[in-house]
């Protein structure tokens, strides 16, 4: 099906939404995080080491991946209480809980920061038909989600809400996909959807950068005894890349393996080995078990699994910092970018403002250029935002070997994938095909 649209495989149609060079483009850009990269992966294999004992480790300096606490190890958050330096916690899950915080007094305190921008409050429709807890006795897909029903003042949100910092989050995340649907909705039905995929990820997630602060939680009572200190900065820094941070190699593996699967580059006798030399080269992990050709463990991965592309994800963990850098700015703010919270600057929401309503009406490096001043992605932002914790890690690991090394030869104990994998290849294609017809 790609072949009749003009494409000579299904990896380039996905790709020509950000044009031609976009593969150089995120190669170039993992190339710019993976110093960074590889100082944190050494400093958590260190820590990991502390706690189960270098014994269970493998000689090459990979992590098993099942001690991350994800079951892809996109996140490693999870094993926060093993890594981070100090107990110093700005988790205000237990605050939530005893201020008897309900799902729907989240998504307000969500609407609020958008208002406090000047940009849009949720409409009568947003609150009567959202499903913002789980309904009881009741089978539900519990991944949030937000949906534009292409009527007046008809956006929803889908979610099982929980009380806890870690959905309040989730819920500036979603809420930024339904203000751009309302930034947006004055164009033609063709311009209404986002400059590029990764933008519509990025909005919500740029001002979670404000929210998440230490300070803004102190400032809306969410926190207290805050006092900032450099033993804050690095914890609170080190929590954003357990979460940030280590997700760039992983989401760049998930499409460029694709990429190099769907033109053929993979043999077909080796999609499990190919799968684990790059989780290995880009991520440093290892398999916590043998692995072989009758496994299939990329297809374990829903985005995967359902043929929907991910490199959105790589490129809206890139931009949001970009905005976030640019919207600091457009507050008139001047300390360190980890800090900054635009919360109630009308000056950052009218910048935002006026590239949300572009849709997808000009190519997207226009949009970015309106925000940022720039036309191209750039890691810089990010890394200025994580600048102080290098500083750390650097001094931390100062007289240790921070790479790794991968195997030259599989582990694969045979050559014929078995007809599971020959099955869910099939699916996917088929998958893949009905995307191409739509």
């Amino acid at each position: 099906m790609t072949a009749i649209s003009g494409y000579d495989d299904l990896g380039q149609f996905w790709r020509s939404v950000y044009g031609s060079s976009i593969e150089k483009d995120v190669e170039d850009l993992l190339n710019q995080i993976m110093p960074l990269y590889k100082l944190f992966h050494a400093y958590v294999r260190r820590k990991l080491k502390e706690k189960y004992g270098k014994e269970h480790f493998p000689s090459s300096g990979t992590i098993p991946a099942h001690l991350l606490g994800n079951m892809w190890a996109q996140e490693w958050n999870n094993i926060k209480d093993i890594v981070l330096p100090t107990n110093l916690s700005f988790d205000v899950t237990d605050t939530l809980q005893q201020k008897n915080y309900t799902a729907k007094q989240m998504f307000k305190l969500s609407e609020e920061f958008f208002t406090s921008l000047g940009l849009k409050e949720m409409t009568n429709t947003f609150w009567k038909k959202s499903i913002l807890t789980k309904i009881k006795d009741k089978t539900m897909v519990c991944h949030a989600s937000a949906w534009d029903f292409f009527k007046k003042d008809d956006y929803r949100i889908k979610m099982c809400t929980e009380i806890t910092m870690e959905d309040l989050i989730v819920i500036h995340h979603e809420m930024g996909h339904i203000q751009y649907y309302q930034q947006y909705a004055d164009q033609p039905i063709y311009f209404r959807e986002g400059a590029n995929p990764g933008f519509h990820e990025a909005v919500g997630d740029t001002l979670a950068l404000s929210v998440s602060t230490p300070e803004h939680l102190k400032k809306i009572g969410l926190l207290k005894d805050y006092t900032p200190s450099n033993e804050s900065s690095i914890n609170f820094l080190m929590m954003s890349a357990l979460e940030k941070l280590v997700f760039i190699p992983f989401s760049y593996v998930v499409d460029t393996y694709r990429w190099k699967l769907f033109s053929g580059k993979i043999k077909e006798s080796e999609y499990n080995k190919a799968w684990w030399d790059m989780r290995c080269k880009y991520q440093g992990l290892s398999a916590p078990v043998s692995r072989s050709e009758e496994d299939f463990d990329p297809g374990s991965k829903m985005h995967i699994a359902n043929a929907i592309p991910y490199i959105r994800y790589f490129v809206s963990h890139l931009i949001q910092f970009q905005f976030h850098e640019a919207l600091c700015k457009a507050a008139n703010y001047t300390g360190e970018l980890h800090k900054c919270d635009i919360y109630k600057s009308p000056e950052a929401g009218r910048k935002m403002e006026a590239m949300l309503k572009l849709g997808s009406s000009k190519p997207w490096q226009d949009a970015l250029e309106q925000l940022t001043g720039t036309r191209k992605l750039d890691a810089k932002s990010m890394l200025t935002y994580f600048k102080p914790l290098e500083d750390w890690l650097k001094n931390e690991m100062k007289n240790e070997d921070i790479d790794w090394k991968c195997p030259k030869k599989s582990n694969d104990t045979s050559n014929s994938p078995k007809v599971l994998v020959h099955f869910f290849l099939l699916l996917l294609t088929v998958l893949a095909s009905l995307i191409t017809l739509n």
